[in-house]
């Protein structure tokens, strides 16, 4: 959504909050797994996401449509959305929660704020949740 909105010319801040931290995460990026147990998005039943290397074949399914249908990978689409003049955010709280410090991200992440330095940023524009 963001990039697209970019696209459109409108402005955008991006605030990562709890897993949506890997995203961002100079150790993480990479790495990021499919979660199959309880993704309504998967269509598949609990018990079958449960199952030894459900996730690793997601993982690798979804990169490999990501490939077909030439979508760069999260730390490419990442700065890509950056570059476009969008600005990203980290959640000090979550953050904190997971003791991670401001070092442990990727450049393009401007600051690490609170919820409440992120609505006063946003403050006369739309906040959407995904």
């Amino acid at each position: 959504m963001a990039n697209g909105a970019r696209a459109e010319g409108i402005d955008v801040n991006v605030f990562f909050t709890f897993f949506g931290l890997d995203a961002i995460h100079r150790d993480r990026q990479e790495h990021i797994k499919v979660a199959t147990v309880g993704n309504p998005g998967l269509h598949v039943p609990t018990w079958l996401g449960g199952l030894p290397g459900m996730s690793a074949l997601m993982t690798r399914y979804m990169n490999n449509k990501m490939d077909e249908l030439d979508i760069p990978p999260i730390a490419e689409f990442v700065q890509m959305i950056a570059d476009t003049g969008a600005g990203l955010y980290a959640c000090k709280a979550s953050v904190d929660l997971f003791g991670f410090e401001r070092d442990d991200f990727v450049t393009c992440v401007k600051d690490v704020i609170t919820v409440g330095e992120f609505y006063e940023m946003a403050a006369g524009g739309q906040i959407i949740f995904t």
